[in-house]
């Protein structure tokens, strides 16, 4: 069997927990076996850590698959896919580790189950370091599913680091194939909105300070638009622990989605953390793409699975993209293309990410 091993560098490029993900979910849509070595080498604790261990036992419940090396701190594993089944899988970092990052492995797999999914996904929702989980809502999923599927996300309760709590609900149906995107015209921006929220011990006051702090940041650059960002205390219920944190969303006329977020934390000042989330939301307005750096990266695999040419506009590559391109082209056939703009107003950096997809046909439809 080894000799048919896909042999996966884990510490090449981003070096980090997304080619873990990008290679296991290929793998386990392909009916590949799988060898990932220098697990995370590029990373100040390299190996498994609690989050990317549950990521590869959810892929391994959803196709009955094998994998060796699951242990935390492990730095290298060994995955034998089997047949990806529908049904209900529960992924539980029991840390503060990313509902989201779980979503990002397991949603093309159950995309091609035979069957439809549920997925309880537990671990925390607004987590550094990865999409918070109104990103996924708000932004990745209205674009994702330009791919010509639908998902549903049920945010059951938020969990903040350092425990996490928060559980989350997925329930998507197989597709018998995907379809290419467009997203190359931006459009203008025709409104901006979002949320600040607090939970815990934290007063609504920081969610208002947050909003108005990034409403008088965006004023600076763009002066006609109604800005509404909503302050939010979330009902104690519905959230675990102390946190707090802020995302505000672009929408264009042409339907692009862009945004900017920040997370709150012990000693930083409530008004930074809204500047920082304007911040970036302006600067990925500024290079002119469809998509802004976060989603960039998280439509490649979408890309490689899809039946024909997609093509996204973005601003400069990510290092993130860059590794899922890279993985993406060495387990499947899809063939990616990258091309600066060079016609349009040079002051911009601006990229088509195009893909001929491989055309994944759902086995089980």
């Amino acid at each position: 069997m080894d000799g048919d091993r896909v042999e996966i560098d884990g510490g090449i490029m981003e070096g980090g927990g997304q080619i873990l993900r990008v290679s296991t979910a290929l793998s386990c849509l392909l009916g590949l076996p799988l060898r990932v070595r220098r697990i995370r080498a590029g990373r100040s604790q390299p190996g498994l850590r609690p989050q990317h261990l549950s990521g590869l036992e959810i892929i391994r419940d959803l196709c009955e698959g094998k994998l060796e090396g699951g242990e935390i701190g492990s730095t290298e594993i060994t995955f034998t896919p089997g047949k990806i089944k529908g049904g209900t899988h529960i992924a539980d970092t029991k840390t503060a580790g990313s509902v989201c990052l779980l979503m990002q492995v397991a949603m093309p797999c159950v995309l091609f189950a035979s069957s439809p999914s549920e997925l309880h996904l537990k671990g925390g929702t607004n987590a550094e370091m990865a999409p918070q989980i109104d990103y996924t809502v708000m932004v990745f999923k209205p674009i994702v599913e330009k791919f010509n599927f639908t998902f549903n996300c049920d945010i059951k309760k938020r969990g903040y680091y350092p425990q996490g709590g928060g559980e989350v609900v997925v329930q998507m149906s197989p597709v018998k194939v995907l379809s290419p995107i467009n997203l190359t015209e931006r459009g203008t921006v025709t409104k901006i909105y979002g949320r600040a929220f607090v939970a815990g011990a934290l007063p609504i006051k920081l969610a208002k300070d947050m909003a108005a702090a990034a409403v008088r940041c965006i004023r600076k650059e763009i002066r006609d638009l109604y800005i509404n960002i909503q302050p939010v205390r979330e009902p104690d219920d519905q959230a675990f622990g102390t946190g707090s944190g802020i995302i505000i969303v672009a929408e264009t006329s042409t339907g692009c989605l862009l945004a900017g977020s920040s997370l709150g934390k012990r000693g930083k000042n409530s008004d930074k953390v809204g500047i920082e989330a304007a911040e970036i939301l302006l600067r990925n307005l500024k290079h002119g793409g469809t998509v802004d750096d976060s989603l960039q990266d998280q439509l490649i695999i979408f890309m490689a699975l899809a039946k024909g040419v997609s093509r996204v506009k973005s601003g400069p590559i990510t290092l993130h993209t860059q590794t899922a391109i890279h993985f993406a082209e060495q387990l499947t056939k899809a063939k990616f293309t990258v091309t600066k703009l060079e016609e349009e107003d040079p002051s911009r950096d601006t990229y088509i990410i195009e893909c001929q997809g491989m055309g994944m046909i759902n086995p089980n439809l």
